[in-house]
């Protein structure tokens, strides 16, 4: 059996030093603030990031480039047989395009997996993507594998502001300034690839219950033969609040009695267009054996 190595992004909410712990690689995801590059988790912490976006300083995201993606998988071929590669969703970003075409030159050594996830559901794509090679599967296994069960995950954010959505040209300013006065709250949901309107509710808390309640009724239809056999797993995800996270993650964990629900901070790549205050819900199913 051949060695395997597993890479991502840091959109997947993966730290460096929960890669270590892993085994993973994490490429960092760069950042452009007021022409200035950081990278995520290594030159640009979370908190300095939205102190930054507080400022309104002028914040723009980018791509690992080609020398930095081709160096780590040249150093890792050096060690391994093959390379798993797992970007972020082709739909939110052209890294994942950029590595496919880079990987045409590795001879089949390189994998790169567009399984439209980001995340904390690219996080548990990862995952997945370790327990299929400790299982002995090879990379082609391994991407076939997570691109088959890509759409088996489901993602519900909402925003505490219309600012981002309207900077980003998302929304009109006039349909943000309504918004604001409405006290208007979207619900955004990721099925797939693309960020995409699911509802617009009056108030934090009423987007809250509406999210919950998209994601039962995921529970119930979608993903039901997936929870009667045990492998779906919930996660939340939050845009630099903390506490106010943790108080919707006892409300979930209310919602779906016995669930071990993982929490991590929302990639600043999401954070960048909707702003501090969002909080997600997500779900996908694990691969199994």
């Amino acid at each position: 059996m051949g060695k395997i190595a597993i890479v991502t992004d840091s959109n997947s909410g993966i730290t460096q030093d929960e890669g270590r712990e892993l085994g993973v690689s994490v490429l960092p995801m760069p950042f452009y603030i007021n022409d200035v590059m950081y990278l995520e988790g290594i030159t640009l912490s979370q908190e300095a990031f939205y102190e930054r976006l507080k400022n309104d300083e002028t914040i723009s995201t980018s791509q690992p480039s080609p020398a930095e993606v081709c160096g780590l998988w040249d150093n890792l071929l050096k060690e391994y047989d093959e390379v798993v590669h797992i970007p972020m969703s082709s739909g939110l970003s052209a890294s994942c395009d950029t590595a496919t075409m880079l990987a045409r030159d590795y001879d089949g050594k390189v994998e790169v997996v567009n399984n439209q996830r980001i995340s904390v559901t690219q996080r548990q794509s990862v995952l997945d993507a370790l327990v299929l090679r400790d299982a002995g599967k090879s990379a082609a296994e391994i991407k076939a594998k997570l691109e088959e069960e890509k759409m088996e995950s489901s993602i519900y954010i909402t925003l505490e502001t219309l600012k981002y959505l309207k900077k980003g040209g998302r929304i009109t300013p006039a349909a943000a300034a309504i918004g604001t006065v409405l006290n208007l709250k979207p619900v955004l949901q990721i099925q797939g690839e693309k960020l995409d309107a699911y509802a617009k509710v009056r108030g934090k808390k009423q987007a809250k219950r509406i999210m919950m309640k998209a994601m039962q009724e995921d529970w119930n239809t979608r993903f039901k033969k997936y929870v009667e056999s045990g492998e779906m797993c919930l996660q939340i995800a939050y845009a630099g609040n903390k506490e106010e996270a943790e108080e919707f993650k006892k409300e979930v964990e209310a919602a779906f009695p016995g669930m071990d629900i993982h929490m991590d901070p929302l990639s600043l790549s999401v954070a960048c267009h909707i702003g501090h205050g969002a909080l997600a819900v997500a779900c996908s199913k694990k691969v199994t054996v």
